[in-house]
């Protein structure tokens, strides 16, 4: 059995094949990675639990931007968790904070009275928050079993010192899972410093689109996002990643 965890994060079918033929453990499944990460659709969902054998957790997010969350939108995520749910998804990856920076609590506990008893991730809703130690106790209190954290940086490499922190202060009581930059070349520096040993990478590469004729006069999203630039997961970053930790924990 691993002592580790290697979670890649997907948006498309292509990329969770890759991803486990390259050795994840565990995918979260969702879509518009460029900007973060929303919800996947069910039925790109159906393809991937089709392709691979592995634990699926879904990432449940509405929108693009913050975490403060209506009423709609609140029932929007309880609806698309139950759906994936029956789907086959082994867990939800969720957040909510309040305006003040704090974990919103009663919007958590409906979205995990939605999964029914699957397990949860607490996604980097929780770098947002004010006050880390305080938030990493009341997602214990709730019952969620991981934190996805960069230390509450843009790249986990410089959230060490805070990744560390959070690793003692969880003692065993949650998982501290490292996300935001991971990849194979610094996850043993990663580990050492903070004696973490989940890891979430994406492990992605660009292909160029395949279009001949491209209009330079209009984009259909974010301007700094190029439309013929396409962005799927590498088994080979994958492969590279699992072989680090496995020479590091067997």
């Amino acid at each position: 059995m691993r002592t580790f965890l290697l979670e890649g994060c997907i948006d498309s079918v292509a990329s969770a094949a890759a991803a486990a033929r390259g050795g994840a453990d565990r995918l979260e499944v969702c879509a518009d990675l460029p900007v973060g990460g929303t919800t996947v659709r069910p039925s790109v969902f159906r393809q991937i639990r089709e392709q691979v054998q592995i634990p699926l957790r879904v990432l449940i997010r509405p929108r693009f931007g913050d975490f403060l969350f209506d009423e709609m939108q609140i029932r929007e995520m309880e609806e698309d968790i139950r759906t994936l749910k029956d789907l086959g998804a082994d867990g939800v990856v969720i957040g909510a904070l309040r305006p003040d920076g704090t974990l919103d609590t009663k919007v958590l506990k409906r979205l995990i009275l939605a999964a029914g008893g699957l397990p949860v991730t607490l996604h980097r809703a929780f770098d947002m928050t004010r006050d880390p130690m305080e938030a990493l106790e009341t997602a214990i209190g709730l019952g969620i079993d991981t934190i996805l954290t960069s230390g509450q940086r843009d790249v986990c490499i410089d959230g060490i010192e805070l990744l560390k922190a959070l690793h003692e202060q969880a003692d065993g009581r949650i998982h501290i899972m490292c996300g935001s930059g991971v990849k194979a070349e610094n996850i043993e520096s990663l580990a050492h410093a903070t004696g973490i040993r989940s890891f979430h990478m994406s492990g992605s590469k660009t292909r160029e689109s395949g279009m001949i004729y491209r209009n330079p006069n209009v984009h259909m999203g974010l301007k700094n996002l190029s439309e013929y630039e396409i962005r799927e997961s590498d088994e080979e970053q994958f492969r590279q990643a699992a072989t680090v930790l496995s020479k590091l924990y067997g």
